[in-house]
This record gives C-alpha cells, structure tokens and sequence, in this order.
C-alpha cells in the first residue's frame, strides 16, 4: 500500500503542470502555422503570439498558430541549428545528390571563407548549399545577438526575408536606421533585422545595500568593484551567455575610449599610434576592472536570468545582465506588490545599444507565415509590444515587456508617453553614450569570453582568496599585492589576437584545453603570490 501511494504522489507531480497549464489553441485548429525558435522568455512568446493571432486574421481572413521552440539561450539555439543542417544537408548530398560525405565537405558547405587552396569538393558543397533549399524544419530564429546572427549569417543559414523591399521607408534613418552608435542594426543584405534595441547594465536591491552600508546605488561598472561588494555580485559564464559577454566588452571599449581621452594631448604619438596604445591600455584596464567584479563575485552562473532572480530574493546586492531582465524582475517584484525595492541601471557612456534580430532560416517550411511575422514585429503595432503597458490600446494583454523599439519614429509620437511603460526612456535621444568600435575587440570577442571565464570563473576561490587578503591587508602591503594580483600581461591585446585565437581556432579541441590549463595555472601562481604578499610572507 506505501508503495502504491508513493506511485501516486510522483504520477500527480507529473501530471499536475499539464492539468493546471492554460488552455492553449493547438496548431491543428489554425489555417497557418509558422515555427519559432528562439531565446525570448515566456511572457514575449504569449504577447507576440496573440499579437500576430489577431494582426494576421485582420490582414489575411486566416487564422495562424506559432509553434515555439525553446531549447535555451542562443549558444544552445546555434548548437542545434548546426546539427540540424549538418544532418540535413548531410541527407542532401548523399541521398539526393548521390555524392560521398566527408570531412571536407562538412566543413566547407558552412564556411563563409574558404580559401583558394581549399579541396575542390568543399567549394562544390559550400556553392550547393547555397542554391538549396535544405530545411532544419524551422521557419525563424527570433531573439539573441547580432554576433549569434552574424555567425549564422556567414554559414548560410538565413534566407532574406524581403520585408525591406515590401516596406523600403521602415529601412531609413528617420525608422531603422542600417546603423546606430557603431552598432549594426540589420544586416546588409537584409539576411537578419534588428527587431528590439538591448542595453546592459546592473540590477541592484536597494534592500541588501542598505544592508551593506552603501548609500549610493551603483551607477558604472567600477562600482562592482567596490569591497563593499565582497560577496554579493551575481555573474554569469561570458562563454555560455552572449549578453554577460557584451556587457564585458561594453566594459572594456568603455576604458579604451577613456584611456583614448586621456591620450589625446600627447604630441609624440601619431593618430594611429596614440589609438592603438589607447586599445592595449584599455584592454588590460578593462581585463583588471573585471577580475576585481569576479573577484566580489558570490558566484558565476550558466544561465544569465538566474543573477536577476537572486538579487531579487535578496541572495546578492547587484549583478549585470540585459536591461530588460533587469527591468521585468523590477516589474515582477512590483506586481506581487512586494515593493521598490530592485532597481537597474545602464552606465553612463559604458553601454552600447545593440539590436536583438530576427531571421528567416534557410528551407523555412512555412515561408510566406514566416515573412509576415517579421513584418509584423518590425510594424509599429508589434512595436508597441515592446513597451506599452499591458491592457491600453494596442498594448500587450497580460505582461509589459518593458523594452526599447528599433524604430525611431516610436519615439516621436510624444501622445504615446502615457501609454508606455518607460516613457523616459529614449536610445535615440541625447546623453552620454558608448559607440561601439568593432575594429577595436569584434575581432578578440571570443578570445575576450574565455580569457575573463579562466582568469575569474575557473580560478575563482583562488582569486577570492587574494582578494580577501588584501581587503584585511595593512595599508603598507595593499599596493604590491594589488599589483602581483592584477598582472595581466599575458592575455594581452596583442596575444588575444594571435596565439589564445589560434588555439581557440584549432579544430583540435585539445589546444583550447591546453590553453586553458597553462593560463589558470598561470593565474593561479599570481593569486597565491598576492594573497602571500598581502599577508607579509
């Protein structure tokens, strides 16, 4: 009988989400249906799905369902869709071409540049692939990064959509601009569109600052350096989330262009050189500025909505993620009518305003639903999603998403303000701000990621333990200390971009393994040296 009832409970503890989930119109009762995949949290996918329901009737006489699939952060979305299309086109070639797979083949049917030397069958497979239809069975790739859509871009994986031929005076400078503040708003060929404006910053509890004595709360990333933080930062793994390791690079362009400023009235250096030391200089600065954050650092995640979600709870003082998770937990924590208590905000001059696109994949099966969709999230009604409150007039209907339009003239209708949920808030408007150089660390962005994931992730207690011996070193032990713990001389600018690339690039894993261990253990030696030092030894 006990084993019986234990059967039970764990059936109901089964079963009870599918009995309490909300009624939900399943795809066979729709005309159309399109298919999604993508990053967005749930309370976009229900308002862009009711949404594009009602918009897409009004416009066709049709009904029409979406069928999501989320499978995670964009990391894991571009894993799958390479495994999708190697097996696809894998099929292709075989079955219906009737020519042998190999290894060049593979290789070179998703590679943007192969070189004049490479195998003759990789050139056949790349120029095939191209001119094919080859299907993952998904229609769209909607949310993430412009630098996950890049690199889906260069092996192929997007179709244009047409939306700029269909719609030409969205795509100017007075709407969407094909650039903003060095950022890339869409891509030049029209393969993926910037559907919503992203900016990166701090989430704070003003609760567990009280706590901690701090008065002020954090307005630049340097603040996260403060001692006072010891502890209580929320991070994430830059090579697991896309967003955490922009907000790095923000951080880090932020000190280029500062050391750039303070370099400008040097007489003996040439425009050129006086930029290229200001770039090595602010590379490492930036580097240091991040391992003392690591080093205040309770811990570093996987999954980059869990630092909001703790600094809510309390379990940290501040973290840096996306604005709008920083702005929904803020928007959750209010609506459970527990309080003010959270609050973001996006440094001054330290953060880019980047778009997160959207895309139509390659052999997308439901091709013509799909396009609309894109036109309908780049429409001004889909643009209000973005950040009308829920319930007005052509808002969503049951969560504000509390996010930044990439149309520019959202932002004229001033008879809007009292609509949307931030009507303060203006990525077009005036005020200090960050403009991205590509040239600058686009080249060093995953050399960047792991650098930062071994000096301050992999090493952490280490790291943690110097760093709490110079907090409680005497004053005269500080400064050597400091010094032996933040030499990061060998992760340079100049190294990022020769041998950690090289090895990152290698096809053999083991190089990228070997680097890692050879640059922790190198961390680790320095660490142990400054928490020695620090303690007079």
């Amino acid at each position: 009988m006990k084993r019986l009832l234990i059967v039970f409970c764990l059936v109901a503890i089964v079963a009870l989400p599918f009995v309490l989930r909300p009624k939900q119109r399943v795809a066979a009762e729709a005309q159309d249906v399109v298919v999604i995949v993508t990053p967005h949290n749930e309370a976009i996918r229900h308002e862009f799905a009711l949404g594009f329901q009602e918009w897409y009737r009004a416009q066709t006489g049709r009904t029409v369902t979406i069928d999501w699939r989320v499978l995670g952060g964009t990391s894991e979305i571009a894993r799958y869709l390479e495994g999708e299309y190697v097996a696809a086109f894998r099929n292709y070639w075989v079955n219906r071409l009737g020519r042998p797979w190999s290894t060049d083949v593979q290789a070179g049917f998703q590679s943007p540049h192969l070189p004049p030397a490479a195998p003759a069958a990789a050139r056949e497979a790349r120029a095939e692939f191209l001119h094919s239809g080859v299907s993952c069975g998904i229609d769209l790739f909607f949310g993430g990064g412009s630098y996950d859509f890049d690199q889906q871009a260069d092996a192929g994986r997007f179709w244009a959509s047409g939306t700029p031929q269909r719609h030409p005076d969205w795509f100017t400078d007075a709407t969407i601009p094909q650039d903003y503040a060095g950022e890339e708003f869409r891509e030049p060929h029209g393969l993926w569109l910037g559907a919503v404006i992203s900016a990166y910053g701090i989430i704070y509890n003003r609760d567990a600052l009280a706590r901690l004595g701090i008065g002020a709360p954090p307005a630049q990333w340097d603040d996260l350096a403060d001692p006072r933080y010891f502890g209580e930062v929320a991070l994430c793994d830059p090579t697991k989330s896309g967003s955490i390791a922009m907000a790095f690079e923000n951080l880090i362009q932020q000190k280029m262009q500062q050391r750039l400023q303070a370099l400008g009235a040097t007489p003996a250096l040439s425009v050129a050189a006086r930029e290229a030391e200001a770039v090595a200089q602010g590379w490492a600065a930036g580097l240091q500025s991040i391992q003392r954050i690591g080093a205040n650092a309770r811990y570093f995640t996987d999954t980059s909505q869990k630092p909001p979600i703790d600094v809510a709870d309390g379990n940290c003082a501040a973290g840096m993620c996306i604005d709008f998770y920083g702005t929904q937990q803020a928007e959750a924590v209010v609506r459970r009518g527990d309080s003010h208590r959270l609050g973001f905000a996006s440094p001054a001059g330290g953060t880019a305003y980047s778009v997160d696109p959207i895309g139509l994949l390659r052999g997308a099966p439901h091709r013509p639903v799909a396009e609309a969709f894109i036109d309908y999230v780049l429409s001004l009604a889909g643009q209000k999603l973005w950040d009308f409150k829920p319930g007005v007039p052509g808002g969503p209907k049951d969560f504000a998403l509390r996010r930044l339009p990439v149309r520019r003239d959202f932002y004229s209708h001033s008879e809007w303000n009292e609509l949307r949920s931030d009507p303060e808030l203006n990525p077009y408007g005036s005020g200090p701000r960050l403009v991205y150089r590509s040239d600058w660390t686009g080249s060093r962005f995953r050399q960047m990621a792991f650098i930062i994931r071994v000096m301050c992730q992999d090493t952490h207690s280490e790291l943690v333990q110097a760093w709490a011996a110079i907090l409680r070193a005497p004053p005269a032990n500080r400064p050597r200390a400091l010094a032996l713990l933040q030499d990061v001389s060998f992760v340079s600018y100049a190294r990022a971009g020769r041998e950690i690339k090289q090895a990152l690039n290698s096809r053999d894993k083991v190089n990228e393994i070997r680097l890692a261990r050879e640059l922790a253990d190198r961390f680790r030696v320095q660490y142990r040296l400054a928490q020695e030092a620090a303690e007079g030894k």
